[in-house]
């Protein structure tokens, strides 16, 4: 069986959650949320976890989460920001932060964010597929919308399309609240409670970063707002798609998503993972 990567975005700094939550405590034994996502990642089969932060970062990163991690390889990325222009202290979002790992990552990958609970089934399908895994053969996980949202604010989802089981279209909502979203703030537009979303559980093969680096280049180069634009990492998949480059196999996971979009998130989190450890999902964490 080919070995198999774990790579966690967490150079964000949380601005909706005002400061950094991928070191929040979430559990009485002070396990953070990666915590249970790396459990899970190594209880499904992976080898290794590279941690994408910034450099300032690492110090307590490490000592806060990174020192925690048992039973697989730990490694760390740094995203760069010598690239922002000034005035603007946010990175150039999750496709940039996957393509500054690429001297880390040699062999078939998957991509979590930091401050999201997938689920240990989550894990063992998108492992299962990258094992055999070749070029532009990709995969995700998608949820169900209704168990994705927070009652503290909106979220970002990508909205998805499939066809046969694989991803025919991914469109980026940043503004969705309950069961509907806005592109203006003011204008909403209702989706199904059962919107298949992603939320960033990707599984790449090596080849992706190529890709990255080209489309990055032509992202910065014909940059329309300096401080806020992001180069998405569903925008680079959906090209590849839309071109006929890529396919992307979708499993459809039914499972509650958690996550710390804002600091009021915290205690439903903390509830919610507190009880899995109480009931012995996670033995050894």
């Amino acid at each position: 069986m080919s070995q198999t990567t774990l790579v966690a975005l967490a150079a964000g700094m949380g601005s909706r959650f005002g400061g950094l939550k991928q070191m929040a405590p979430v559990a009485k034994n002070g396990a953070v949320l990666l915590d249970f996502s790396v459990f899970d990642a190594a209880t499904a089969g992976f080898d290794k976890v590279v941690f994408i932060i910034k450099e300032e970062m690492y110090d307590d990163f490490k000592e806060i989460v990174g020192s925690r991690i048992k039973n697989i390889e730990v490694d760390y990325a740094f995203q760069e920001t010598n690239s922002l222009p000034a005035g603007r202290t946010k990175p150039w979002g999750t496709g940039h932060a996957i393509l500054c790992c690429r001297d880390k990552v040699k062999t078939p990958f998957a991509v979590i964010n930091a401050d999201d609970y997938y689920g240990r089934h989550a894990y063992q399908e998108i492992h299962s597929y990258l094992t055999t895994a070749q070029g532009l053969d990709f995969s995700m996980v998608a949820f169900d919308l209704k168990n994705t949202l927070t009652e503290n604010g909106t979220v970002a989802r990508g909205i998805c399309e499939m066809e046969n089981g694989y991803l025919k279209s991914i469109t980026e909502r940043t503004k969705i609240q309950g069961f509907k979203y806005t592109e203006n703030g003011q204008d909403w537009i209702p989706l199904p409670e059962d919107t298949q979303v992603s939320m960033n559980l990707w599984g790449f093969t090596p080849e992706i970063f190529d890709v990255l680096d080209t489309q990055f280049k032509e992202f910065y180069s014909s940059l329309k707002d300096p401080m806020k634009d992001e180069f998405f990492i569903p925008f680079v998949v959906d090209r590849l798609i839309q071109e006929g480059k890529a396919k992307v196999k979708v499993f459809h996971c039914r499972d509650k998503w958690y996550g710390m979009t804002y600091r009021e998130d915290l205690a439903s989190v903390r509830s919610a993972m507190n009880q899995m450890i109480e009931e012995g999902y996670y033995e050894g964490l």
